[in-house]
């Protein structure tokens, strides 16, 4: 699958922007703060109909204006056009639309047009609260199965429904019962679902990281989750009493979390910023292989500032390994310096576009010069 064009209008600081893209590498240089990473944030929203990052959707649209609208064309493997548009407007929310039609729920869309996005904030993923990494297993899940999303939402307006309970003081056992029954179910899907997808990436995320490393240091993830051991029921019913006290369910999927290791140290502890960015690279390369093998479609792989905070060796084994594999389909890359980017494209190949960004504005150049 191939993003071939896109037309952006007040999408943060693009005021305007109609672009054809190639369906190998498209590079995109400037200097920070210049446009380069909104226009990956808009292809990230058509693709899974949310921002990269967790400022509200009205933020996104350019300041004074009321309204942005990101329109693309994508091309499947089997050369078939879909047209993708999504809108947000002040005050009415956002709407996603597909060949003309509107999404009756906006979640259908997830997995429609898969997506791998590495972006300098992604060492939150290891580094930040457990609630980043649950987001990631949600996110790439949910592209791969829809019935995972919908034992996720099932999941959590139970657990609201539970936790208002809990606030209000409730003490009747059957009530909540009733309620940790529909949890119960949900809660077994989601474990599985998380069980499976680490289990399936957890090979591929220590040897990608050992490429990018270059030495023996090992990596390693692995799934914590109180589901492990026990049913959700029987982890609610011995948490109730403490839970009332609390007003809010202190155990459950919502509490999972993942467990990054480098060799027999927590990453999250002791690892330093460049063995941070290159095991998040490992994890999101190991997720396009997942999201690959798992949806029979090839990702679009996004690669923002990739090479900040890494030493020269590491960029190096990060070049060797895009323009060595085959597989990665179409990849979008930005950078501030111009010599790492002729250095992707001269070993690339193929036929690149090369864009340079200023204030906004796009403009493309030739590849070489």
């Amino acid at each position: 699958m191939i993003l071939s064009s896109i037309e952006i209008l007040d999408f943060k600081n693009i005021p305007e922007a109609r672009l054809e893209f190639s369906a190998g590498v498209n590079c995109l240089v400037g200097h920070n703060g210049m446009g380069k990473s909104n226009l990956l944030e808009a292809i990230h929203m058509l693709c899974l109909a949310r921002g990269m990052s967790s400022v509200p959707e009205s933020a996104l649209i350019r300041h004074g204006r009321d309204m942005l609208s990101v329109k693309g064309t994508f091309v499947s493997d089997a050369s078939t056009e879909e047209k993708i548009s999504l809108g947000i407007v002040k005050g009415k929310g956002k709407s996603v639309k597909r060949n003309g039609k509107e999404y009756d729920r906006i979640s259908r869309h997830i997995g429609a047009f898969p997506l791998v996005c590495v972006t300098p904030a992604d060492s939150q993923i290891v580094a930040g609260s457990a609630e980043e990494r649950r987001r990631l297993m949600d996110m790439v899940i949910s592209q791969a199965d829809n019935s995972y999303l919908t034992h996720l939402i099932q999941y959590t307006r139970a657990l609201e429904s539970r936790n208002r309970m809990l606030r209000a003081g409730v003490r009747d056992n059957l009530l909540y019962e009733s309620v940790e029954t529909s949890m119960q179910g949900a809660a077994a899907a989601v474990h599985a679902g998380r069980r499976e997808w680490v289990e399936r990436i957890a090979g591929p995320v220590a040897e990608y990281y050992s490429l990018i490393a270059g030495n023996d240091e090992t990596a390693s993830i692995s799934y914590r989750s109180v589901l492990n051991d026990a049913t959700l029921t029987e982890v609610l019913a011995r948490s109730r009493a403490k839970d009332i006290a609390l007003g809010f369910t202190s155990q459950g999927v919502h509490r999972d979390d993942l467990s990054t290791q480098l060799g027999d140290y927590s990453m999250r502890r002791l690892g330093s910023q460049g063995q941070l960015k290159s095991f998040t690279l490992a994890l999101r390369l190991a997720v396009f292989d997942y999201l690959k093998l798992t949806g029979n479609k090839t990702p679009l792989l996004l690669l923002d500032d990739i090479f900040d905070k890494l030493d020269s060796s590491r960029v190096e084994h990060i070049l060797e390994i895009v323009s060595t594999r085959s597989g990665f389909g179409q990849i979008f890359i930005t950078d501030t310096n111009r010599g790492h980017i002729d250095a992707i494209l001269s070993r690339l190949g193929g036929q690149p576009r090369l864009f340079e960004v200023n204030s906004g504005q796009f403009s493309e150049l030739q590849v070489g010069h």
